[in-house]
């Protein structure tokens, strides 16, 4: 895929000084500068995230609210349910919940609805059966409620009250909950906060795994003034592993308080005692150290597996596991989950990129819209991504049986999907999410009325360089930078991921030191060894061996990271991309 190349502009006076002042190099400030830090004492927040740092949790909108309908649960013995998702971000704000609201002594159970029967969310389906199955009085709905207005109300009827703590868009008119916990909500002025707190927009970042942690928070908190057994030696630090997990897996930005309660969790994480992460760690193969990548890729997959193909309660019966009896056999059956959620999203994304590519026009196909019967819709979300990836347009793919199907979609930027499925809404049956993904059930004769009219949508959204993907760079560097002393500088930006993107440099008028190797069990990848003039450093371009591959003088771009083998450490470039250099540029 051809990329933009987006070249920060450089700073160096600006650089220099914030270097000079906070005794650090200065590429690591123009890094920071990118990243929108120019205050020293938010770069050193920034580089030094404490949990003393993090905000009280009753700014939140309604969460004095939430505190308040839980303490009298707490007080009247009423059974209050957990109402959670199947994802990581459900599953692992549903058991940090378990693990706080049944110590501090609430009466509690768990409802994890079923991807297939019941569909996503706080659905008429799951909320029936959850009434079904507890005579519930106060029911907690978890990363999932606040489009739930016919729901919530219903409940109500039923003299259930609702308390939704959830990160996804509000709808108009919002659901008529006891409290909603949300950072997208405004609270009304007929729903004061806390005395002294106004809502607050520091928290728009945080995904359900931190509102539960900060509902966790502002529980322990209400517990120790009120003088609640147990809570004056609550410990919620064992939580945070739980946090950094469904935090990292739900590609939310780790800036803000994320970035403060993920460096926590993944510290948590690398010397757990947790029997199921113990358990998933090992199953999954992962190094000593963990960081966002092995959390994003191994872990989650696995945790994910179970509510993907049916329901996630395998998975949390793993994260509350109390020995590795228990957790063991659970983690096994979650890693051949996930080999089966492998299998059938291999398949579905080859038959929809094979018959994308066939008939694929980049003028006029601004959105991809494809589903078919039968398609597994606990996948269509994956699927999505690796369609998109391979075409850099929207995606939308759906599946399921019968008169309704259920498909999720992927979005880029300058296409918000969540809005653009709102103008959609007399073609769907349901809808909701962000601008980057959504979720959305529709009749399957619907399916080309939808393609057209988000394309139509699109073509007026796009302008040309919108449909070619931007590689940001953050400077223009000569390779002797790239020393090991100034890579363990860099990686105070760490941990990286969404709103904190890794590292990425560009050197101009490189040639080859020595002849391209092809490495790997298919010779899919490539191994270059390229100079400057001054440095010379090995590169390698994983699954670059059918690229068009460097030739003469070209310019890089790549990722510089530490090579370890055989006890040696060594620069190494991961390539992204490269261009031929400028006709001007001077020989090295």
């Amino acid at each position: 895929m051809k990329f933009r190349w987006s070249l920060a502009p450089p700073q160096p006076l600006l650089a220099g000084q914030l270097a000079a002042r906070l005794e650090i190099a200065p590429l690591l400030a123009q890094c920071l500068l990118n990243r929108g830090f120019s205050e020293p004492s938010a770069i050193a927040n920034f580089l030094s995230p404490r949990l003393k740092n993090l905000a009280d949790p009753f700014l939140l909108p309604d969460m004095e609210a939430a505190v308040r309908r839980l303490a009298r649960a707490r007080e009247q013995q009423e059974l209050v349910v957990i109402f959670g998702d199947y994802d990581v971000d459900g599953v692992t704000s549903t058991a940090l919940l378990v693990e706080v609201l049944r110590p501090l002594g609430w009466n509690v159970d768990v409802y994890l609805p079923n991807r297939m029967d019941e569909g996503y969310g706080l659905s008429a389906d799951g909320v029936e059966n959850c009434l079904k199955k507890f005579p519930v009085k106060l029911l907690l709905a978890v990363d999932c409620g606040s489009t739930a207005v016919e729901t919530i109300r219903h409940l109500r009827s039923r003299g259930v009250d609702a308390i939704v703590l959830d990160h996804h868009q509000v709808s108009q008119p919002q659901p008529e909950a006891v409290a909603l916990v949300n950072p997208q909500f405004s609270t009304p002025m007929n729903r004061a906060p806390a005395p002294g707190a106004q809502p607050s927009t520091s928290f728009a970042e945080l995904c359900s795994a931190g509102l539960a942690f900060k509902l966790a928070h502002a529980l322990v908190k209400r517990g120790r003034e009120i003088g609640w057994p147990g809570a004056a030696e609550f410990n919620l630090r064992p939580l945070l592993e739980l946090v950094a997990l469904g935090t990292i897996a739900d590609l939310v930005p780790l800036t803000g308080e994320n970035r403060i309660l993920v460096s926590a969790g993944l510290q948590r994480l690398n010397t757990t005692r947790r029997p199921g992460l113990v358990a998933l760690k090992e199953v999954a193969q992962c190094p000593p150290n963990l960081g966002p990548y092995e959390v994003g890729f191994q872990l989650a997959p696995r945790l994910n597996a179970a509510g993907r193909l049916e329901t996630a309660e395998e998975s949390l019966r793993l994260l509350l596991a109390r020995d590795p009896a228990e957790a063991q056999p659970l983690a096994q059956s979650l890693d051949a989950r996930n080999r089966e959620r492998q299998k059938i999203e291999r398949g579905i994304a080859e038959e929809v990129i094979g018959a994308v590519k066939a008939r694929f026009n980049p003028e006029t196909d601004f959105v991809i819209v494809e589903g078919q019967l039968l398609w597994h819709i606990g996948v269509v979300g994956i699927v999505a991504s690796r369609v998109l990836q391979q075409f850099y347009r929207p995606t939308i793919i759906l599946g399921g049986e019968g008169n309704v199907w259920r498909g999720s979609g992927r979005s880029i930027a300058g296409f918000d999907l969540a809005a653009a499925l709102c103008e959609c809404d007399d073609l769907l049956l349901r809808h909701g999410g962000h601008a980057m993904a959504a979720g959305l059930s529709l009749q399957p004769d619907r399916l080309d009325a939808l393609r057209r009219r988000l394309n139509e949508l699109a073509r007026r959204a796009f302008k040309p360089e919108d449909l070619q993907p931007l590689l940001r760079l953050d400077a223009e560097t000569g390779l002797d930078e790239m020393s090991l002393e100034m890579l363990e500088e860099l990686a105070v930006l760490k941990p990286v991921g969404q709103g904190n993107p890794p590292v990425q440099f560009c050197s101009r008028n490189l040639t080859h030191q020595r002849p391209l190797q092809r490495i790997g069990a298919e010779k899919q990848h490539v191994k270059m060894w390229v100079t400057d003039g001054v440095s010379t450093l090995e590169a390698i371009w994983w699954n670059g061996g059918e690229a068009s591959l460097p030739v003469g003088r070209f310019d890089l771009a790549f990722a510089p990271q530490v090579n370890e083998f055989n006890g040696r450490r060594t620069v190494q470039l991961k390539v992204l991309a490269w261009q031929p250099a400028r006709p001007d540029a001077k020989p090295a």
